[in-house]
């Protein structure tokens, strides 16, 4: 089903109990702090709750995993960015080698260079850390993102991901080994992101896919209705506790998730993913539960945070958060399956591969 159709569903759905409050559609300004500040101006709906309702565009330049050479430190300043630290050079000071693994990655923004990352409209040093994505197309005055001094999206001193548990490494071990036989048999066996069905940044949690990185949020008495632009997948989330969990033998792509409100905070909780859910490129475990959280900080700004609790994965519970931006676009369609030449023209390689070696042997 296209994102169009889900779109109009979800919105079909939440029309009937959706509650007034406009929201207002601006640019985010860039952040004057490490931290985003809570602002108790945000829009309301009429049951006191802070509405969510809004597109928003989640995209960010932090890398996931905090760039090795920044230690425990979680968040740039002023002086680091004048000083040239950020992008690729991580927490290094000017002239220092770049920082390596996937954790320093994200291009060669102005810090990259060695100079101040510089703010091309004010002429003065970024407040905001910058990597140029420029590769992309993702660059420019065009791209709405909340600016940010973290050094990672993933949160606490570690600032990366944690160790696999001993029964993932054996999990992913034996599907590659079933893979290198197997990918080919047919439609069932290709990615799933192949096959269009999901995307692991699409989750929960909900990560920037970079391009087309758009949320819209639909907000009304009891429900919140999620939909994310890429590949087209969307949530009705009850926020009232919701229904009785599902029975522990029932799993669906994206799990099942009930919320709550913790004061001006909605807290969501999803479990039932499959064995096949990704997050990170890793393959989860039936254990695996994410915890959302969503705070409407000010009239333009959304605070995601996120906690993955799988203990058939990682040897602990690890933690991000992202600031997602308002934005005045609609969300459109992604039509990923229609015309997915790929799929039928990969099968049918395959398949003369094999009548040749079959001719071969006879």
């Amino acid at each position: 089903m296209s994102s169009r159709v889900l779109n109009s569903t979800l919105i079909a759905a939440a029309a009937a109990v959706v509650l007034g409050a406009p929201v207002l559609a601006q640019q985010a300004q860039p952040a004057k702090a490490a931290a985003v500040k809570t602002s108790t101006a945000i829009p309301r709906t009429a049951d006191g709750h802070p509405d969510l309702s809004g597109v928003y565009s989640n995209v960010t330049t932090v890398p996931m995993a905090r760039p090795a050479n920044c230690g425990t430190k979680e968040f740039y300043t002023a002086e680091d960015i004048a000083a040239g630290m950020g992008g690729a050079r991580g927490c290094a000071q000017p002239g220092a080698a770049q920082a390596g693994g996937r954790g320093g990655a994200g291009g060669r923004g102005a810090a990259g260079r060695g100079g101040a990352n510089i703010d091309p409209e004010t002429g003065q040093p970024a407040l905001a850390v910058h990597y140029d994505t420029a590769q992309f197309g993702l660059s420019g005055a065009t791209m709405v993102r909340s600016s940010s001094m973290r050094t990672s999206i993933i949160t606490g001193p570690d600032g990366k991901l944690p160790p696999q548990t001993a029964e993932a490494q054996k999990r992913a071990a034996d599907f590659r080994a079933w893979n290198a036989i197997h990918q080919w048999d047919g439609p069932e066996t290709r990615p799933v992101g192949e096959r269009c069905l999901t995307w692991p940044s699409e989750g929960p949690p909900m990560m920037s896919e970079g391009y087309n990185a758009n949320v819209q949020i639909v907000q009304g008495d009891g429900f919140v209705g999620i939909l994310q632009e890429m590949i087209h997948d969307a949530r009705m989330i009850p926020t009232t506790g919701g229904t009785t969990a599902l029975p522990n033998d029932v799993h669906q792509w994206f799990g099942t998730s009930r919320g709550h409100w913790e004061g001006d905070k909605l807290v969501v909780e999803t479990t039932n993913y499959t064995e096949r859910t990704q997050i990170q490129n890793t393959r989860t475990s039936y254990q695996l539960k994410v915890t959302e959280k969503f705070s409407r900080v000010d009239a333009d700004h959304i605070l995601y945070e996120f906690t993955v609790d799988d203990p058939g994965t990682w040897t602990k519970p690890w933690s991000g958060e992202v600031t997602w931006s308002k934005i005045d676009s609609p969300i459109y369609e992604y039509a990923c399956h229609e015309g997915n030449y790929g799929m039928a023209n990969n099968l049918s390689g395959q398949r003369a591969v094999e009548a040749k070696a079959a001719a071969g042997q006879k």
